[in-house]
């Protein structure tokens, strides 16, 4: 009695497929009918595969089965297949102690050589019949095990990773054969070599190959070649998931279907970020819900509805069968745990195909620049469509090339500082920007008081030559690329944003005297913190300028004075260059407390003035928009000194090195000199009516006076006053005012008079000695810039060729009258006395022509009278009268 497979098998094996063809049978070989089992029909061309059979345990299922085909590989096609040579070559003990895996293996493939029925119809045509198999593929859920199963006989068990159906196996002819595991076109496959031969419960067809059962879909898809895109993008976790699926339907799209897409996003679909998006694809292309739909299962009209949740429409008629807007080309693509549909075109619904600007900057090869953007969670300013930005990337090879050492640590607060600067909200088109703009960021800057960080717009050129730059970093390629409300600028180096005022000038070799002066005082770190600034920074040549005002504020003892200064030139607020030049403020507050004040010319100069200094102190403003943390620099070609700053002529004093002059204007009692005021009423210079308070002191320098005999001078205070007179210049009275506005037209204010021009002044020595004047000419007349000599007028009769001294430097006090302050020189001024045939030759020698003079005037005289009385005269007697006169 021979054993059928149970119900539970047979109802998985639909009978449509044993009577397929009810024509006359008309085999290409005749089957030889025998009242013999499958095994018995298996002679000496299976002595390999009969011997496979006993190994894995299926000789009692074999003859047990009723009205079956046996797909028999030949000894010549075993020895072929690596796994079922070595197994029929092994010993039964050896064999044995291989682990049940091997067995199981073997033993699922012999099943997939089983049909539950005996064919009564071969293919004639190349177009494939399709058979259902015994070999029921199924996941393994445990490590394999040695121990044989529960039923007995081992048969095949309904279920596995096809939802309860078997695999599945295609049968054709072509070319004179027929094929068998043939591809949906009949193509391919094993040729059968031997003449059926029908025995008692079957049929053995003899075959010159083994029968791979199908893979996963994971190996599946890797060996289809119309599906080379998808595997090369497929992440690896993918294919892991796709070979542990059960069930599954693929309807993915072959390789032309993805051309749909921009070349951008296919880029992007290649990099390693895209892996979420990759696994929305493959949901999308992806069935479970339904079980597994083999071509022959599909319904017109039917919706199938995919992992990711969208409907997938049938159109199934005689020629081809549609999926929503695609075809499927390539059907059934078996697979253990599944089928593979390949369609002509992407299953994509268009509400899912919008490009983010993060696809774009992948494909453009700013994948570092994306990396670093989710380091620290800023992958919404890149994967949103709803906000517009104009976004400055750095591609890889300019990343590369900076180095991972001179950027932020990822994920750290400074790198998301740096990245927010490489975003502008709003779109900006080169046709937008303009030379000098300056371009709010996303970046919120706490130097800011939170407020946005700019960035500046450099311009160049016209037309096909216009070059951008953001920042300093120029733009590759030329136009941007633009994607729905994002452009995208691929730039030359990654932008920094803006350091600290004091980092920022740090480069600049012409605001060295500046920053000296700030990091010498205790404002450094207070000016690199301290939010919404201006600072406007003098150039070295500007401090040069002042002489020893320069001198004096960088004294250590002159600290507080520096510090008021340097206050004086940060603005209280931020001004760009734009609002200095083209706005209608005219003046700004200090951090100092004062104000400065602009003046814009007709000419387009700005010019700004601080709250004190003297007449004519004011700088134009040049270079700008040096953008900081705080705030922004602007270069200023004058030191603006505020209303607070006293600068005296002591301290100027001091700065020339003159301490020992200073110690004789005190010893002399002209100590308010050096103080600026006026002299103290009731003393002797208030009744000599010196009421001015302004004063230019000749002072030499400490080292000139080393020949002088101090202690002599000292003990001498009429030689010590007449001494200090000789070198004190008094403001020149009602002219003062004038002079200050010579000194502001001159280009040169910042002098304490005007010394051009072989200027000559009056000193306090004047009013006693004729020798009191001294007189300022040129070291070369020819060379303005060889400097200056000071001397005492009329010396010598030489105009002060011969006591002179050179004039070192200067500098303008702001104390006292408009003008007046110190003049540095390297010699003393002795008062002039001349020598005695100087001082007493002239008086003499005039005394002596005017006795000669007066001497030949009366010897003239007299001879003329000696002359006159020799002559004969005559008198009438009684002498003349009036009528002798008529």
């Amino acid at each position: 009695m021979r054993f059928c497979l149970p119900l539970a098998v047979l109802t998985f094996l639909p009978t449509s497929f044993a009577s397929e063809s009810q024509l006359p049978f008309s085999p290409l070989h005749p089957p030889v009918i025998q009242s013999t089992t499958l095994i018995d029909a298996l002679d000496g061309n299976y002595t390999r595969l009969i011997r496979l059979l006993q190994r894995s345990r299926l000789v009692p299922t074999l003859n047990r089965l009723n009205g079956s085909t046996f797909f028999a590989p030949i000894n010549d096609a075993i020895q072929k297949h690596p796994l079922w040579n070595a197994a029929s070559a092994s010993s039964t003990d050896s064999f044995a102690s291989l682990a049940d895996n091997v067995q199981e293996k073997l033993r699922q493939q012999l099943l997939y050589h089983l049909l539950n029925y005996s064919v009564v119809s071969p293919p004639t045509l190349q177009q494939p019949q399709v058979h259902k198999t015994l070999h029921f593929p199924r996941t393994p859920i445990g490590p394999p095990s040695n121990h044989p199963p529960s039923n007995s006989p081992w048969l095949p068990v309904p279920g596995g990773s096809l939802g309860g159906e078997p695999q599945r196996l295609r049968w054709a002819a072509r070319e004179g054969a027929t094929w068998i595991g043939t591809d949906y076109a009949g193509n391919g496959g094993i040729q059968i070599v031997r003449p059926p031969v029908e025995t008692g419960n079957g049929i053995v067809i003899g075959i010159d190959g083994v029968l791979d059962p199908p893979s996963d879909l994971t190996h599946v898809v890797s060996q289809q070649p119309s599906l080379s895109y998808f595997h090369k993008i497929l992440p690896s976790s993918m294919m892991e998931a796709l070979s542990n699926s059960t069930e599954l339907t693929l309807f993915m799209p072959q390789d032309s279907a993805w051309d749909d897409l921009h070349p951008v996003e296919r880029l992007y679909l290649e990099s390693k970020f895209a892996d979420d998006d990759i696994q929305k694809i493959l949901d999308m292309h992806s069935v479970v819900k339904h079980g597994v739909r083999w071509s022959d299962t599909l319904e017109d009209s039917k919706q199938l509805t995919t992992v990711y949740g969208n409907n997938l429409t049938l159109h199934v008629s005689s020629n081809v069968t549609n999926v929503s807007s695609s075809s499927i080309i390539q059907p059934d693509d078996y697979a253990s745990n599944g089928v593979l549909h390949v369609v002509s075109s992407l299953l994509i619904p268009p509400e899912n195909r919008q490009l983010t600007p993060e696809k774009y900057l992948l494909a453009l090869n700013c994948t570092s620049f994306v990396s670093l953007l989710r380091s620290v969670q800023l992958s919404s300013l890149v994967n949103t469509t709803n906000t517009s930005y104009t976004i400055l990337a750095p591609r890889d090879d300019v990343i590369t090339l900076i180095g991972d050492d001179s950027l932020p640590s990822p994920g750290s607060e400074e790198l998301e500082h740096m990245l927010r600067y490489h975003f502008l909200p709003g779109q900006w088109t080169a046709e937008d920007l303009r030379d000098g703009m300056l371009l709010e960021t996303a970046l919120e800057e706490p130097g800011l008081n939170g407020g946005k960080q700019v960035l500046d717009i450099t311009v160049t050129g016209k037309g096909s030559n216009r070059e951008l730059t953001f920042g300093g970093a120029a733009v590759i390629g030329g136009k941007p690329l633009v994607i729905n409300d994002t452009i995208i600028y691929l730039i030359t180096r990654a932008l920094i944003p803006p350091a600290d005022a004091l980092v920022t000038a740090l480069p600049s070799i012409e605001f060295s005297t500046f920053l000296a002066s700030v990091f010498s005082s205790s404002l450094a770190e207070k000016l690199k913190k301290y939010p919404n600034t201006t600072l406007l920074i003098p150039q070295n040549a500007a401090f040069k300028r002042l002489g020893l005002v320069t001198t004096h504020l960088l004294l250590p003892s002159s600290t507080p004075d520096l510090e008021k200064m340097i206050q004086h030139h940060v603005v209280t607020e931020v001004a760009y260059r734009d609002a200095l030049f083209n706005g209608s403020r005219k003046s700004y507050p200090t951090l100092e407390g004062s104000d400065l004040h602009i003046e814009r010319s007709d000419n387009g100069s700005v010019y700004i003035s601080p709250s004190g200094g003297w007449v004519g102190l004011q700088g134009s403003l040049g270079s700008g928009n040096l953008l900081t943390r705080t705030g922004v620099i602007h270069e200023v070609s004058s030191v603006l000194l505020p209303r607070s700053l006293d600068i005296s002529i002591g301290k100027l004093a001091l700065a020339a090195k003159g301490s020992t002059m200073a110690s004789l204007a005190v010893k002399a009692g002209m100590e308010w000199i050096l103080n600026g005021t006026t002299p103290p009423a009731g003393s002797e210079w208030a009744d000599a009516g010196l009421t001015g308070s302004g004063w230019t002191l000749l002072c030499p320098t400490d080292n000139s006076l080393k020949g002088v005999n101090m202690s002599q001078l000292w003990n001498d205070v009429e030689a010590m006053r007449r001494l200090v007179s000789q070198h004190l210049i008094p403001a020149p009275g009602r002219k003062t005012s004038d002079m200050a506005r010579t000194l502001a037209e001159s280009g040169d204010p910042n002098r304490p008079i005007y010394l051009d021009g072989k200027a000559t002044y009056s000193t306090l020595l004047s009013h006693n000695s004729v020798y009191g004047d001294i007189v300022f000419r040129p070291v070369d007349s020819k060379n303005p810039s060889s400097g200056y000599l000071v001397g005492i007028k009329d010396a010598r009769g030489t105009d002060g060729q011969n006591d002179w001294a050179n004039v070192l430097s200067w500098g303008r006090s702001t104390t006292g009258a408009d003008v007046g302050g110190v003049v540095q020189i390297d010699r003393l001024l002795v008062p002039y006395r001349p020598a005695w045939w100087i001082e007493y030759g002239p008086p003499a020698a005039v005394a002596v022509g005017g006795l000669v003079l007066m001497a030949g005037f009366f010897w003239a005289v007299t001879h003329f009278w000696h002359r006159e009385t020799g002559e004969a005269t005559y008198e009438p007697v009684g002498g003349f009268d009036r009528e002798d006169d008529d």
